[in-house]
């Protein structure tokens, strides 16, 4: 899809006080950026920022840190964040670049979790590589998330959720949890905070994907045969 460009969106985002515009430059200190030790949450591919502002609206004792690759699409995220709603909210920050870069803007083990909702699938095979689930990525996850943490992904195609089960099982990660029916799912569509895609898609009847991943190894993992 393409993307309609807008003339004031790099100027309204450098003014901006919620988005860092420096990130490489807080590599290894994001916490005293919010002036607290709390842990860690980035959005990579935020869209309009309804997900990443809920959840710092519900969780005042966790950092968040949206990133989004295009300023048209930012834009619409500070906006959304300047009303109302959100703009008393000092645990949200915003940062505008491409998600190959992240191990050069946190340091190992500096993020707690990381959220990726409604992902371009890059349909075209010769593209997987570019899908924010390939082993590729998951390299440079490793490489920012502390032992333990978690990566979440949620999606509507299935095509892609599969695929991302596979290069989970292929990078070493352990499955947590998966669904093929987010919504149906008593115990991981519990605190759920859906983004504009997602009501869009359940509205159509589309069912969600959602995945739980962790970094390390641990017991008690499942297998895409255990599902039920």
């Amino acid at each position: 899809m393409r993307l309609r460009n807008i003339p004031r969106a790099e100027g309204t985002i450098q003014a901006h006080r919620a988005v860092i515009k420096r990130p490489e430059a807080q590599r290894g200190c994001w916490r005293q950026v919010f002036g607290n030790k709390h842990p860690i949450h980035i959005e990579i591919g935020m869209g309009k920022g309804r997900f990443i502002m809920e959840m710092a609206k519900r969780h005042p004792d966790i950092n968040y840190i949206g990133i989004e690759r295009y300023s048209s699409v930012l834009l619409r995220a500070i906006e959304k964040y300047d009303t109302e709603e959100y703009n008393e909210l000092k645990n949200v920050r915003f940062v505008c670049m491409d998600a190959r870069n992240v191990a050069d803007v946190f340091a190992e083990d500096e993020v707690d979790r990381i959220y990726l909702n409604f992902s371009d699938p890059w349909p075209k095979a010769r593209h997987a590589k570019r899908r924010l689930t390939s082993t590729e990525f998951l390299v440079r996850y490793e490489k920012i998330l502390k032992p333990g943490g978690l990566l979440e992904f949620k999606t509507d195609n299935t095509q892609l959720f599969n695929f991302s089960l596979d290069q989970i099982k292929e990078a070493g990660w352990i499955l947590q949890n998966f669904t093929y029916d987010l919504h149906h799912h008593e115990e991981m569509n519990r605190d759920n905070v859906m983004t504009e895609y997602e009501e869009k898609f359940s509205a159509k009847g589309n069912p969600i994907n959602k995945l739980i991943a962790v970094r390390q190894q641990k017991t008690g993992a499942v297998s895409p045969a255990d599902e039920v």
